[in-house]
């Protein structure tokens, strides 16, 4: 068994804040599994390798004894969570919350241990909970603390509208907490202040408050903005292990350790071995290789990692891909660019109408993929391999 120093150390990787500092040290010396909680809306059917950070944190929790519950927020998906949004968002139906929830169950247990997960839904308890309760849970908190998160006091001071709906996330959001007596919650960065409105209604309900655990967002493959669909710049967890791995093996050799850092299950001993082995000569693509097999076997399977690792060395030929491969930033027009502007600008070629001619010859390819269309519009927010011949290559991030 690990001391509580090594869990304390292990549990916090990756963390931007653990709140109190010593609080989770506090936690883990009273010697019972802890009940930790990381709450989910269902606002899309598909998960992106960014929201497994919080459900790679959980996992941890749940290797060392602790009782995982990872609630799916049907009731207050029904509100809209307004965390960094500019404009009121508009909730879901029951019937969308329904079927997306569906498909998350079936995704989280490609990373916890379904026998040892409690999966919640936050309408069994708010559900029953009539209009009486709900205004004496509204009476624990004040209009001035709620505008003093920072998204809410933005759009106030902009004149922007705020529906009175949207005040009561964070106080169901906390009451969740009450209901099932956490003593750690698991959040992103944008959370945070959700998180401590559940700290402070435990206090009020007279229990013993929880941790709160923020994870950074995640950036996404141009490691500038967080990982998203609508940027394009994202890892979907049901992407075919091609896909999967082409993608990873498009990341900078800056961004690779993030991802090691919130995405492997290595441990951090191992992680730092890689990095030494890096700074000693080892090819940085190597250890790029290793992440890859092991996030694509993860959702998949080891056949199928290995495979997807194969069939990316043979589209470079059997190391042709340089060992060091020069990158670039361009800026997009509108949020596109043009194929062949995009190769000028990266001095892979000298005239628009070269490149034009390249394409037109199939001598271009995107992440080893042979490109033909001329007319191709590259998304701003995308890193990619770009390659033009046999010798010419730039990894590409388009902003």
């Amino acid at each position: 068994m690990s001391t509580i120093k090594e869990q304390i150390a292990e549990l916090s990787r990756g963390t931007d804040e653990v709140l109190p500092e010593d609080g989770l040290e506090a936690k883990l010396k009273q010697g019972r599994p802890l009940i930790v909680k990381a709450g989910f809306d269902p606002t899309a059917p598909d998960l992106h390798i960014g929201h497994t950070v919080l459900i790679n944190k959980m996992r941890q929790f749940q290797q060392l004894g602790h009782d995982v519950v990872f609630l799916i927020g049907d009731f207050t998906g029904m509100i809209g969570d307004p965390s960094g949004k500019n404009a009121t968002r508009p909730p879901l139906s029951p019937e969308q919350i329904k079927a997306n929830a569906e498909t998350y169950e079936v995704q989280i247990f490609k990373i916890l241990d379904e026998e040892k997960t409690r999966v919640e839904f936050n309408s069994s308890w708010m559900g029953d909970m009539d209009a009486a309760g709900l205004i004496k849970l509204a009476a624990r908190h004040t209009v001035a603390r709620m505008l003093e998160r920072d998204d809410f006091n933005k759009r106030y001071k902009g004149g922007q509208s705020i529906s009175i709906h949207e005040f009561l996330y964070p106080l169901v959001q906390g009451y969740d907490s009450v209901a099932l007596k956490a003593d750690v919650e698991l959040g992103g960065t944008d959370q945070k202040f959700n998180l401590l409105v559940g700290r402070q209604l435990q206090q009020d309900y007279g229990q013993e408050p929880q941790i709160v655990m923020t994870t950074p967002l995640l950036e996404g493959l141009d490691g500038v903005q967080k990982m998203s669909k609508s940027l394009d710049n994202y890892i979907g967890i049901t992407e075919t292990p091609g896909e999967m791995f082409g993608k990873i093996m498009s990341i900078s050799d800056d961004l690779m350790w993030r991802y090691f850092e919130v995405l492997s299950f290595r441990s951090l001993a191992e992680i730092a071995g890689l990095r030494t082995a890096v700074a000693d000569g080892m090819n940085p693509r190597d250890a790029k290789f290793e992440l890859g097999v092991e996030i694509v076997a993860r959702f998949h399977n080891d056949a199928a990692a290995e495979a997807a690792k194969q069939e990316f060395i043979s589209r470079f030929q059997q190391g042709a891909m340089p060992d060091e491969i020069p990158e670039k930033s361009l800026d997009s027009q509108d949020g596109l660019l043009g194929l062949a502007y995009l190769l000028k600008g990266a001095d892979l070629v000298n005239s628009t109408s070269e490149a034009f001619r390249m394409i037109k010859q199939g001598a271009v390819k995107i992440d080893g993929e042979r490109v033909e269309d001329r007319s191709l519009q590259i998304k701003a927010g995308s890193t990619h391999i770009y390659q033009v011949g046999k010798r010419k290559f730039a990894r590409v991030t388009l902003a």
